[in-house]
């Protein structure tokens, strides 16, 4: 059973930046496709980003677009997603997910939506505030 656990939240200015990582307890990430959601007090969970599972393929939804940045770490397993230039409407707790894709190339995939991953983190708060 894979294992996700997400660090580096906080409490942080508008246009500051903070750096949120995944990382898996005792199985590798490898081939899995990774997606970093949010959600925020009354609303739904969105999609933010996510890297496909073998050839870092990467899509982000366009109110982050040219603000953030999601990479693997293959050598510590951890997946990253930088965020600067926060703004306050990037508060909420993000989740990271993981799901099995494989390693086929043909395979390479991510999705930005909640129903296409099995395995989902704790979530960690990120509060944008002055």
């Amino acid at each position: 059973q894979l294992q996700l656990v997400e660090s580096g939240g906080g409490l942080v200015q508008p246009g500051g930046s903070l750096r949120l990582s995944c990382a898996a307890s005792d199985l590798t990430l490898d081939g899995y496709a990774i997606g970093w959601f949010r959600q925020a007090p009354g609303k739904e969970r969105e999609g933010v980003s996510c890297i496909s599972n073998i050839d870092g393929k990467t899509s982000f939804a366009d109110s982050v677009k040219g603000r953030f940045t999601i990479s693997r770490d293959n050598a510590k397993n951890t997946v990253s997603l930088q965020m600067n230039s926060l703004k306050p409407e990037d508060t909420a707790v993000y989740y990271c997910s993981a799901e099995w894709i494989g390693f086929k190339a043909v395979q390479s995939r991510c999705v930005m939506t909640a129903q296409g991953y099995t395995y989902w983190g704790q979530g960690i708060q990120v509060t944008v505030s002055s």
